[in-house]
């Protein structure tokens, strides 16, 4: 099968050596997605709402360059550093994904790469 990689131009894709999303085949799978605004520096900070918000649109244009729709993910991972403003990431998630209900899974962890980073995102898609 052929592989597709996609890139979203974040300067951290070359030296750890990933790409935002890969396709093979009828699977698309979009790797940890943290809040970058167009200038590489943290898109909204300290605002879980807009930094999730962020992360789902870098999410939905590598999936569409990768030849998918949002109806297309089936599931979706949001790691925060607090869970307890899951209800906002969860509001911007609803925003993109009501309609879909991918399997969705909501988890706490201890930090990202940079600090300023409250939330990533991930998903994955079968088209078809």
């Amino acid at each position: 099968m052929s592989r597709i990689n996609i890139s979203s131009g974040s300067p951290l894709e070359q030296p750890i050596g990933f790409s935002r999303a890969v396709r093979i085949g009828d699977i698309i799978a979009v790797a940890g997605t943290a809040p970058l605004a167009l200038d590489g520096t943290t898109a909204c900070p300290g605002d879980v709402y807009g930094q999730t918000k962020r992360c789902l649109e870098i999410t939905q244009k590598a999936i569409e360059e990768a030849g998918g729709k949002l109806e297309h993910v089936i599931r979706t991972r949001i790691m925060l550093t607090d869970i307890s403003r899951r209800q906002e990431a969860a509001r911007a998630h609803g925003e993109f994904f009501s309609e879909i209900r991918p399997a969705c899974t909501f988890v706490e962890v201890r930090g990202f790469i940079r600090p300023d980073w409250l939330v990533e995102t991930e998903a994955d898609c079968v088209l078809g």
